[in-house]
């Protein structure tokens, strides 16, 4: 085969190697096809690649609007009239030389083309596997996503059954500490009320005894003070008659010294009940701030109950 032959044969499966890489046939060039066989002028590769692009536009256009099997018979059909047209202008002349070999590389080119066409399908049917093995892949994380979600259905409903155990127990133990926090309430306010009944006893028993004791000290000062008065009117009467009774006066003055004697021992008499009666003052005071500090202690008590109750509700 000449020179010129070898150059559009090349450039025919240049051309198929390209579609077959991605390419369509109206992207490819020239300047493309020398820069993948390195060889002949670019006129014929101009000539040759527009009778390549004219025929797969032929040939597309007849796979589109044919079925497969009759487009692939047609294929065949012309694949044996290159065939038989080889045969045929081998026995013409030189001059039909040209147009033969042109057929036959067309002849070529489709075979190439077909073979292009054969791995395009390899191609696809390598992509419908991928798809097919991504979505077994797809299938199976889908039920693995499935048993998952329903392990954690499960542990949910789990958990919503322990929290209602949990809660079921805390309001019982918190209606147990209320009850619990009612009867010491109850006590304490019992024992303060028996505290404060205790306490006012003491309290009026004293005061009893301080008004007992005031009323003594009264008397005995109203007594004291009678003696004084009576050894008062005796001295003075004891003066006036000095000079006529001696004997009178002596015996009045000693009258009276007693008296004074009686009288010294009243006031130390009234100074003691006058002692006692601060003292029964004094602890009247102590029960009364006892009293009043108790009732201060009951009633903080009785304010922190409800905040105790609260923090026990709340924890």
């Amino acid at each position: 085969m000449s020179r010129i032959s070898d150059t559009r044969l090349r450039t025919r499966e240049a051309a198929a190697r390209l579609v077959a890489a991605g390419r369509h046939p109206h992207e490819l060039t020239v300047d493309l096809i020398y820069a993948e066989i390195r060889q002949g002028s670019r006129t014929t590769i101009n000539d040759e690649l527009k009778l390549w692009k004219d025929e797969q536009a032929r040939n597309d256009a007849l796979s589109a609007a044919l079925p497969p099997a009759v487009a692939n018979a047609m294929l065949s059909v012309w694949a044996l009239a290159v065939a038989q047209g080889e045969q045929v202008f081998a026995q013409r002349s030189g001059e039909f030389e040209a147009e033969a070999a042109a057929a036959t590389t067309r002849a070529e080119s489709l075979q190439v083309a077909n073979a292009g066409l054969q791995a395009e399908v390899q191609t696809l049917r390598t992509q419908v596997d991928d798809l097919q093995a991504r979505l077994a892949t797809a299938l199976a994380d889908h039920a693995r996503g499935q048993t998952q979600l329903d392990a954690a259905i499960r542990q949910a409903e789990a958990a919503v059954a322990e929290r209602d155990a949990v809660r079921a127990q805390s309001d019982q133990a918190l209606h147990e500490a209320q009850s619990t926090h009612a009867r010491e309430l109850e006590a304490v306010r019992a024992a303060r009320a028996e505290h404060e009944a205790a306490l006012r006893a003491e309290v009026d028993q004293a005061t009893a005894r301080l008004e007992g004791v005031q009323k003594l000290v009264m008397l005995q000062t109203d007594e004291a003070r009678e003696a004084q008065r009576r050894a008062e009117a005796a001295v003075s009467k004891t003066r006036q008659r000095n000079e006529q009774l001696v004997a009178d006066g002596q015996r009045l003055s000693a009258d009276a010294a007693e008296q004074r004697r009686l009288a010294e021992r009243h006031e130390k008499q009234l100074a003691g009940v006058m002692e006692e009666t601060r003292e029964l003052r004094r602890e009247r005071d102590s029960l009364t701030q006892q009293v009043a500090l108790l009732q201060g202690q009951l009633k903080g008590r009785d304010e922190s109950a409800p905040a105790r109750t609260a923090r026990r509700r709340a924890s």
